[in-house]
């Protein structure tokens, strides 16, 4: 069996994940690995026994023996290396969020169009086998008309790499908006068939970071350095279809326990993804339907849908304009929250 060699730019707490998952997927080597930081390509060499190891990612994707990278970089980088990877005839998977801006996002499908090589958005949300079961019957037309949902990802105390990129806007972009918001987000838009938005108001504070309280395990921290990003944000999101989607987000906050969770409410039914039930009526009865799935491990079921993009040339489950109007509602919403007003999706697509 041929196979896929595979770079991952950047050694840091996910690209790791992505290494130690790779090495279930028989038609998968990891060849070569990039950072800036010397002590991480040591622990890839003495760990995993990687031999090809470079802190300039240029070295890396000119390698003509490698067919395709893992971008698991900052925010801010996400753009850059990812079409320039393309333009070295690499497919790739890029990390959330799909990068700063909905026009960035735009610039990396144009690229993966004009190169021809696969792109995926590593949102790993989608690869539960709880999504897929729960998707399955929303798409069989179970709820009706879905005209509410309300969505969120909190944490107790989570604040990833504090004074890192992290917490630092010029390399993030924002706070958990971007960081984990963007899986409640897409969970929900993806779940209800829908990512056009019309409008956004939106809240953002930043009450524990500044403080240097709600440190998270994710991450390296970087004592002393810039926290200037949110560390909670609320979204009130109108799409254009006229449903309303409600998103709240935050890295700390005094709650009783960490969660994710999606509400979907439609015309003839409802869903509640934590607990993957199907509340409905049936001949005048409430029903509760609760869903049947299998755990299973999302970061393998992700990386073995790339490498079947790549082998089988199967279209990867994140598409271009989901992926725009999804970076494009996040950036409406900071814009929001930044300019205290209602923002218009219109304004940054």
């Amino acid at each position: 069996m041929e196979k896929v060699r595979i770079g991952i730019i950047g050694f840091g707490c996910i690209g790791k994940v992505h290494m130690n998952t790779l090495k279930k997927i028989e038609n998968a080597e990891v060849v070569a690995v990039c950072d800036i930081d010397e002590n991480e390509l040591r622990y890839a060499k003495e760990k995993y026994g990687i031999s090809n190891l470079y802190r300039d990612y240029h070295d890396l994707i000119a390698r003509s023996d490698i067919d395709a990278v893992l971008v698991c970089l900052p925010n801010r980088l996400h753009s850059i290396v990812t079409i320039d990877a393309l333009k070295e005839g690499k497919h790739v998977l890029c990390e959330k969020p799909p990068a700063i801006t909905a026009k960035e996002v735009k610039d990396m499908f144009e690229a993966s169009k004009k190169y021809g090589r696969k792109l995926l958005i590593g949102l790993t949300m989608r690869f539960r086998d709880q999504t897929r079961v729960i998707k399955e019957y929303i798409d069989s037309g179970v709820l009706g008309d879905v005209y509410y949902a309300k969505c969120g990802y909190l944490r107790r105390s989570g604040i990833p790499g504090m004074g890192s990129w992290f917490t630092t806007k010029s390399e993030a972009g924002a706070g958990p908006l971007y960081d984990i918001g963007v899986h409640a987000l897409d969970l929900t838009l993806w779940l209800m068939g829908d990512f056009k938005a019309d409008s956004v108001l939106a809240s953002t504070y930043a009450k524990f970071g500044p403080r240097g309280k709600g440190m998270g395990t994710w991450g390296k921290p970087v004592p002393g350095g810039p926290f200037d990003v949110e560390d909670l944000a609320v979204a009130f999101i109108k799409m254009q279809s006229g449903a309303t989607v409600f998103l709240e987000v935050s890295w700390a906050a005094h709650i009783g326990e960490s969660s994710i969770y999606s509400i979907i409410l439609g015309d003839r039914g409802g869903v509640d993804y934590s607990s993957a039930t199907i509340y409905t009526e049936e001949k005048g009865i409430l029903v509760d339907r609760k869903l049947r799935y299998v755990r299973n491990d999302p970061y393998l079921a992700e990386l073995q849908h790339f490498i079947n993009c790549i082998v089988k040339d199967e279209e990867p489950i994140t598409k271009a304009e989901e992926m725009i109007w999804l970076q494009a509602i996040l950036e409406a919403a900071l814009k929001s929250a930044e300019e205290g007003r209602v923002v218009k999706v219109s304004e940054v697509l």
